[in-house]
Parts: structure tokens; sequence; C-alpha cells
């Protein structure tokens, strides 16, 4: 019961933001007639006179709805104007009423309460919803005590079509005769119908005055004397001139009337003036071809050694093209050179090395070097395999001995698969044990 009453007030205050839409259509309620359901609630009065409200919230003190006394009651509504209705109730309840500094009676018996009240409506009977403020005066009769008493609350009034209504109140009960009235809490859901006749309202037909149609010659829905096309369909922002591409801008303005385009560029599409698919407002280089990756610019060469990024292996170091854009290393990897079947580097091999070490070091330090040991045919495939790794190692180690950071060295072995001359021949056989040297950055 206690969340109910708090929905009602909220509810009241909801609808009152809407009670200023009272303007149009008011309607004053006619004759109504209605049955209610009733509970008085005596305990939570009490404690509310005694404790105040904040106290019974916080204690959780509201009286359940099976410990309330039950009853039936009639009720008369009239409207006095479009949102003051008047509210004439009847009712009786079963009870062992308590009165005042009076012992708690035991039996039960007929509880009789007549009262009239002003119910102020926040909103009028052209809505379904209409919450309202209730006041009036009543007296009550118990087993030879009358009393009197002022019914106080708030309600909420449902209506259909004007022909039905429910009524959900809520009122805090007063006493004026405070020696036989106890005060108490009363809540009251009721339905009721409308007994007298609906007013039909009667309204006087207009009479249509014939007018002739406006001519529309290009039948745009733009009538000839606004239309600034007459004779060619179009549309209404453009006065009825067409925009065939429909790109805001009407044809007569518009560059491109058969494309759609931007308004900066009179109506055609944004260009593409160096013609590689991106167009300009979005090409960092508008007049170089070049491709998506590069904003629209051509594949960069960071090194300027005429070897893009994209394909040049020392991106930042200026090379030469027959080198994967790297620079040359001037020494002669074909005097790098083994005994048959040993990875021994020969005197010559260290001798041409030794150039290889200030050019890594000084020149090129960014400069990293793949090692790729090769060998003859001489023994078997998988001999030769690991010889020819033992070999690029073996070139590694010297290396690393002179000073080169070993991360910038990779070795590996290329067996007997990549000969430079025949190994028919000792000459050719010679030649093909050697070590290449490949650069990258």
């Amino acid at each position: 019961m206690k969340k109910f009453l708090l929905g009602i007030i909220a509810l009241l205050f909801l609808c009152s933001g809407y009670s200023q839409d009272i303007i149009k259509n008011q309607y004053k309620k006619g004759k109504v007639l209605g049955v209610n359901f009733t509970l008085h609630d005596f305990q939570t009065a009490a404690d509310l006179a005694e404790n105040g409200l904040s106290d019974v919230l916080l204690q959780k003190e509201w009286t359940k709805t099976s410990l309330m006394d039950p009853g039936m009651s009639i009720s008369y509504f009239q409207g006095l104007t479009d949102n003051i209705d008047f509210m004439g109730s009847l009712g009786g309840s079963f009870m062992a009423y308590p009165i005042p500094n009076k012992p708690t009676p035991v039996n039960k018996k007929l509880l009789v309460e007549a009262d009239a009240s002003i119910n102020l409506k926040l909103m009028t009977d052209n809505y379904w919803v209409s919450p309202f403020l209730t006041v009036g005066v009543g007296l009550s009769a118990w087993s030879g005590y009358w009393g009197a008493y002022i019914p106080t609350g708030v309600g909420l009034q449902g209506n259909f079509d004007n022909s039905a209504y429910l009524f959900i109140l809520a009122q805090y009960r007063l006493p004026v005769a405070s020696t036989t009235t106890a005060r108490n809490l009363f809540y009251s859901f009721g339905i009721a119908g409308n007994i007298s006749k609906k007013k039909e309202v009667v309204v006087a037909p207009v009479p249509i005055p014939i007018v002739e149609p406006a001519k529309d010659t290009d039948n745009d829905g733009i009538v000839d004397s606004l239309d600034a096309c007459p004779t060619v369909a179009g549309l209404a922002q453009f006065k009825g001139c067409p925009d065939t591409d429909n790109d805001g801008i009407e044809d007569k303005e518009d560059k491109c009337p058969t494309v759609a385009g931007l308004p900066k560029y009179t109506g055609c599409p944004i260009p593409d003036t160096d013609s590689d698919g991106i167009n300009d407002e979005e090409d960092s280089c508008a007049t170089v071809a070049g491709l998506a990756k590069y904003h629209g610019c051509p594949i960069p060469d960071t090194d300027n050694d005429g070897v893009n990024d994209e394909e040049d292996k020392c991106p930042t170091i200026a090379g030469v093209p027959e080198n994967g854009g790297c620079p040359l290393i001037k020494f002669n990897a074909a005097n790098i050179q083994f005994a048959t079947g040993t990875a021994t580097l020969t005197k010559g091999a260290k001798t041409e090395l030794n150039k290889v070490v200030p050019i890594m070091n000084d020149q090129y330090p960014d400069i990293k070097v793949s090692i790729i040991g090769h060998t003859d045919n001489t023994g078997k495939a998988e001999t030769n395999q690991k010889l020819s790794a033992s070999r690029a190692e073996a070139v590694k180690k010297y290396l690393v001995s002179k000073g080169i950071s070993a991360d910038r060295l990779e070795a590996s072995g290329a067996g007997a698969d990549s000969p430079i001359e025949d190994n028919a021949t000792a000459a050719g056989r010679a030649k093909n044990r050697r070590v290449e040297f490949k650069l990258s950055q």
C-alpha cells in the first residue's frame, strides 16, 4: 500500500507538466454513478501522527493490506467545471471501530460513512488518465457513536470515452469530532458509468467553394505561376527546375548534370588529376600517379639511389640496382676459398676478408651481411650441405673476431646446388668452393 501511495504521488507530478494543454476540446463531466471496494487503515494513521512520515517509511511500519478493514461504497460524480468535479460517497464496513479514549471493542459492527468532496483535476476528461486532488467533509455512525471528519487526498481517474471510468483514491481522514472519530487512512478502488445523456455536437456544414485548379504544364506538382521551368519537370527546392543527377545542384548550375558531384566542384565529382584512382582530396601527390598505400604518391626512394624502397634491400643507404639497392663492397669474394673437404680459411681468404672489416665497421655500420657457403660436387650431397654451412660459419667467426657484431651476420650453407663453374675441372671445382655475401639493412 505504501508503494501504491508513492506511485500515485509520482504520477501526479509527472502528469502536472501536461496540465497546461487543457485548452483544446474542453469537457465538463456529466452525471456518473459508481461502486467501490474500500479499505480503512487506523494503525498507520496513528503511527504517522505520533512518529511522522519519515520514521514510518524508514521503519517500514506501513500496515499490510491484509490487516486493513475492507468495505464497500457507492459514489456519485458530477462536473462543476472542466477541471472541478463534485463527488459524494456512501459506504459501509463491518469493523471494531477504535473510538478515541475508549477500550478497544471486541465485536465488529457496521460503520456507515457519508461524505461530500471536491475533486480538483489536473487534466480534463479529454484525457485517458487524469490525476486529481480531493478535499471535503464527512459524517460517520458506528454503534450509536456519531462522528465527523475531513477527507483529504489524491486520486487517479481513468476515462473510457466518457462512458465508463476507473477511480483509485487514497485519503487521510482528519477527525473533527475528536471524541468519537479516529484518524485513519482510507483507500478506494472502483468503477463508474455515465448515467446522463451524452451531448451531441452539431456541426454546421461549411460550404466548399469551387476553385479552378491551377495549371501545371509539366506535372511536377508546382503550378506554372510558381515554376521557373514550367515545361520541364523539376523539384520544389529549385522552383520547379530539374536536378538530373540528384546531387543537390540544379542542372543549369551543374557543370556535370548527369554525374553526381559536389558544390565545390560545381556539381562535378572530385577530380583525379594524375588518373591514379585516388581523388585529389585524398592524394598527397595529386599531379603524379601513385599508390593508395602511399596516399597517392609513387613508391618512395628514401636513399635516392634509383631503387624504390619496396625493392631496396638497403632503403636508407644509397646503393646500386645490381646489388639490390645496397652499396658494393669492394673485395673479391672468389678469393675466399677453402681446401677440399675442409672449412679452414686459406691465407688468401683471410687477406680478402680483412678488406671487408673496415668497410662494414666504418663506411656502412648499419649494413647486415648474409654469408652463404658453397662447395663443389665432390662427395655426398648431405656432406657437402654440412660443409658449406661450416664454411659460412668459419667466415662469420673470422669477421666477428675482427670486431664486427655477430647480430649483423647470418651464416647458411647451399651445398653444391649453385655452382658458378664446371665441376668437371679442378679449376672449376676450386671456384665453386666459395662464399657469397648478400647485403641488407
